[in-house]
């Protein structure tokens, strides 16, 4: 930020003041609050924007640009920015649900794992999420993750968190849970 918009800033915000609204002999405001000074107080992007950048990393095919760390860095990013319940509930406004669960199929094991995790995550005491997680058929994909012998278990671990914060208070997702497991011959 240079000079010149910090100086406006200060003087807007000495306009804008009770003291000088208050003060007779205080000069009126002449100075406007303009999207240039909104724009540099605001700072970067917003988390909306950060979001969709994040799933951009994690889905690209270019191995060249961007690496395994890369989207696991990516994925870890995403995964601080649901933990708020506002940026939870925008995974569907942004129709970010289906890329995110077609990582639960990743051939790499981290990337499953960081998969669940973000759909623990963003389902935890939030029922708007899980509504949308049952709706995008996301509960057969976790307990699959979460029942296969032969998957890691750090992918296995994350599967079932992503499951108990999936069902926890939500009966719908409790229901179709156990008709997953009854299908797949586990006693319920």
């Amino acid at each position: 930020m240079d000079d010149k918009r910090l100086n406006e800033l200060l003087k807007w915000s000495i306009e804008q003041s009770d003291a000088t609204r208050n003060d007779p002999d205080a000069p009126a405001p002449t100075t406007q609050l303009t999207p240039e000074l909104m724009a540099s107080l605001m700072g970067g992007p917003s988390d909306a924007d950060l979001m969709r950048a994040s799933m951009d990393i994690i889905t690209s095919d270019d191995a060249e640009q961007v690496s395994l760390d890369d989207k696991l860095i990516a994925f870890d990013n995403f995964e601080q920015l649901i933990e708020g319940l506002d940026n939870a509930n925008n995974i569907a406004n942004l129709s970010l649900w289906t890329p995110l669960l077609d990582q639960l199929k990743h051939d790499e094991r981290e990337m499953r794992k960081m998969a669940a995790w973000c759909v623990g995550t963003a389902v935890q005491n939030n029922e708007r999420t899980q509504e949308r997680l049952l709706a995008m058929g996301g509960l057969p994909l976790l307990v699959n993750l979460a029942t296969q012998e032969d998957e890691h278990n750090d992918v296995r671990r994350k599967a079932v968190y992503a499951l108990s914060s999936a069902v926890r208070n939500y009966q719908p997702a409790k229901d179709t849970f156990a008709d997953e497991l009854t299908r797949r011959g586990q006693k319920t």
